[in-house]
């Protein structure tokens, strides 16, 4: 019967969020609280989003060293072994120096910008699609992102990741505000 009242709040999805209307304005509110500290304290929270990414690497790379000895007669031994072995050295890299993560994330996040605005532009200039504008806007703004965080590397490495994190939460969480505002208002 479990079962069934899960598969009831997929098929009404709109009466789940009904149901959960306080939830979702609390998780909310909280997201938009943390995000306001996340960018108050953006050097913290880029420190913290690369200790806990580090640590997600390291674990991830245990499990998949540990994984590739349980099929090690298999033929994907030695991608689970070297896939598990990257895992773990770079994230014990990251925990080990969490300001070289930064460093090499923010680079990181500035090439996918970069990269990311230049085709979202070229997609938007070949292709005669409906909201053509807004996407040539976004991939300018991506292109534009990019370049600011590359140019304004090692020092934006101190404060972008974090900066990015609380942008996200801040959203996020508005968007369950709204969304659990909006189930309040929906009749029954």
């Amino acid at each position: 019967m479990e079962h069934a009242s899960g598969l009831a709040g997929v098929l009404d999805p709109v009466g789940e969020l009904r149901r959960h209307a306080g939830w979702f304005t609390l998780l909310g509110i909280a997201l938009i609280v943390l995000g306001v500290i996340a960018l108050g304290a953006a050097e913290l929270a880029t420190l913290a989003s690369v200790l806990l990414f580090g640590w997600v690497l390291v674990v991830g790379g245990v499990l998949q060293i540990a994984h590739a000895f349980r099929v090690r007669h298999s033929t994907g031994f030695a991608r689970h072994l070297l896939g598990g072995v990257l895992s773990l050295v770079v994230g014990l890299l990251m925990v080990g120096n969490p300001v070289a993560g930064a460093l090499s994330l923010t680079l990181l996040l500035a090439a996918f910008f970069m990269v990311s605005g230049i085709f979202r532009i070229g997609a938007a200039l070949a292709l005669d699609l409906p909201g053509r504008g807004w996407a040539l806007l976004g991939g300018v703004i991506a292109l534009v992102l990019g370049v600011m965080i590359w140019r304004q590397w090692p020092v934006s490495a101190v404060w972008v990741i974090g900066t990015f994190v609380g942008i996200d939460m801040i959203f996020d969480g508005w968007s369950l505000v709204m969304a659990g505002t909006a189930a309040r208002r929906v009749s029954a």
